[in-house]
């Protein structure tokens, strides 16, 4: 059981921080959403209403979107993108999807490969972009589901206000959503760039998000 724990501490410490900073979030915003109620003179929500509630579901799913975009721009742009000096990037020599040998693919699989990089066509072909395909599946569905949850809650507060109400075509090109939508992108832009910048001259020793301590500065796709 221990070695398992240690095997797996990275998975369990992150899904663990998750569910906790989840739950801290539904109550704070629990609590900050029936202050709003209060101030306007509406009756207050139940925490079980809340959970099930659009001002819930849009945060949620507006951090999601924009975090899963990161992660598959990340993928799919250091396949053929380099950074000098970086971590974060393949060696200068290897932009590309690489060699069928480099990538272990089709006759160049061996024992211990998955099954789908050894049996070629398309099967090996999905599984060489699955990783991609997942991510961005997850950020279409967030993005989605954040634009719904966004409409209704802007049409609550358009309904309190007498206004006529928007359509989701409407939402989608209003402002609000938008602003939701690029405050999360701007940041999640500027973590990544920072990282595979700042790792050029800074140093984590014992991570492999970091060159070893002394590596030089300008040696490229080495991880500590």
């Amino acid at each position: 059981m221990r070695r398992a724990l240690r095997h797996h501490s990275l998975g369990l410490f992150f899904g663990a921080l998750f569910l906790l900073s989840l739950a801290g979030q539904a109550f704070a915003g629990w609590h900050a959403s029936n202050a709003e109620q209060a101030a306007d003179g509406l009756g207050t929500l139940s925490f079980g209403r809340y959970l099930v509630s659009s001002d819930f579901a849009v945060d949620i799913t507006e951090n999601w979107q924009s975090e899963y975009l990161q992660f598959l721009l990340f993928i799919t742009a250091t396949v053929w993108l380099l950074q000098r000096g970086s971590p974060e990037s393949k060696e200068l020599d290897k932009a590309g999807l690489e060699s069928d040998e480099d990538q272990k693919v089709g006759k160049y699989a061996d024992e211990r490969s998955p099954r789908w990089a050894a049996v070629g066509g398309i099967r090996t072909t999905v599984f060489s972009w699955s990783l991609a395909l997942v991510m961005g599946t997850i950020f279409l569905v967030s993005w989605l589901a954040q634009s719904i949850a966004g409409q209704v809650a802007f049409n609550e507060a358009r309904l309190g206000r007498r206004q006529d109400p928007l359509t989701w075509t409407e939402y989608v090109a209003n402002a609000d959503f938008w602003s939701r939508t690029l405050q999360n992108w701007q940041s999640e832009f500027l973590a990544v760039g920072s990282m595979a910048v700042l790792a050029i001259y800074l140093r984590q020793r014992g991570s492999p998000e970091s060159k070893p301590v002394g590596e030089a500065h300008d040696a490229t796709g080495v991880e500590g």
